[in-house]
């Protein structure tokens, strides 16, 4: 229930690019926005993009001009594309959304997958 299935991690090398996905379960009757977080080994978890049920989105500052978030409702499904990696983008990212199931609104998160940027 209110399950997020991420996919689209990797090691990847400075300067490439990596797609990541996010899929939530079947039950998600309403999504009130989907995004991505990552985390970083001694560092706070940080908002990388989020996008919401509208449409509208927003970045953090690292990742503006490089990264696109995008959605499929029919599929429920975010899709983070990131572009021009750069070793600080080595995390683990997670998905986050808000949704009601039917019962209640909810916000749940991903199991994470790791990105590693490689020089």
């Amino acid at each position: 229930q209110g399950q997020l299935v991420e996919s689209g991690g990797g090691l990847v090398q400075v300067g490439g690019s990596l797609r990541l996905s996010c899929t939530a379960s079947a039950d998600s009757i309403r999504i009130n926005y989907m995004g991505w977080y990552r985390q970083a080994p001694g560092k706070l978890r940080e908002l990388v993009a989020v996008i919401t049920s509208g449409g509208r989105t927003n970045y953090t500052d690292s990742v503006k001009g490089r990264s696109t978030i995008s959605k499929d409702n029919a599929k429920k499904t975010v899709v983070l594309q990131m572009n021009s990696l750069k070793p600080e983008d080595t995390a683990t990212y997670f998905c986050n959304a808000f949704i009601w199931n039917g019962m209640r609104w909810g916000e749940y998160w991903g199991q994470g997958t790791q990105v590693t940027v490689s020089s």
